[in-house]
């Protein structure tokens, strides 16, 4: 099963990720777990940026649901262009989607994925509405409008 990442999505966040020896597998490629290491640093690499890390003794972003579609394969050496997107927000969640290149073929899409984040009171354990100031950092408050892509 592909899940299609959608066509309204707003560029955030570019990161280059160096493919370590240690990412490759028995088969001579990057394990497909690592696809979701590249996609974590990236989500995180832009929430820390937004000065918007997890505090767990307040709120934060919980990962709730994620996928990937493997389109060609990673191989050691090299470097991977993570493109991060975010989709239309709502009150408690938005999705996050990101696009992953090679750096010495930043057209062609190897693989691509997205994750649904919730914003969770971590004492409580429970989602709750992120506060105005949170969802203007991650809209991209002074950003172009969403745009397909």
């Amino acid at each position: 099963m592909k899940l299609e990442l959608p066509a309204e999505k707003r560029l955030v966040h570019e990161i280059v990720v160096p493919i370590r020896w240690g990412d490759m597998d028995a088969m001579g490629h990057v394990n497909n777990t690592i696809y979701f290491r590249y996609m974590e640093i990236a989500r995180l690499d832009w929430f820390f940026g937004l000065g918007l890390p997890a505090d767990p003794q307040g709120e934060g972003p919980v990962i709730v649901n994620a996928f990937c579609n493997f389109i060609r394969q990673f191989e050691f050496p090299g470097d991977v262009l993570v493109r991060t997107y975010v989709g239309t927000m709502g009150r408690t969640s938005f999705d996050t989607f990101h696009e992953m290149l090679r750096t010495d073929d930043p057209v062609t899409v190897c693989a691509n994925g997205g994750a649904t984040v919730v914003w969770v009171d971590f004492p409580r354990q429970k989602s709750v509405p992120m506060s105005d100031q949170a969802r203007a950092l991650i809209e991209g408050a002074g950003h172009p409008p969403l745009l397909g892509r």
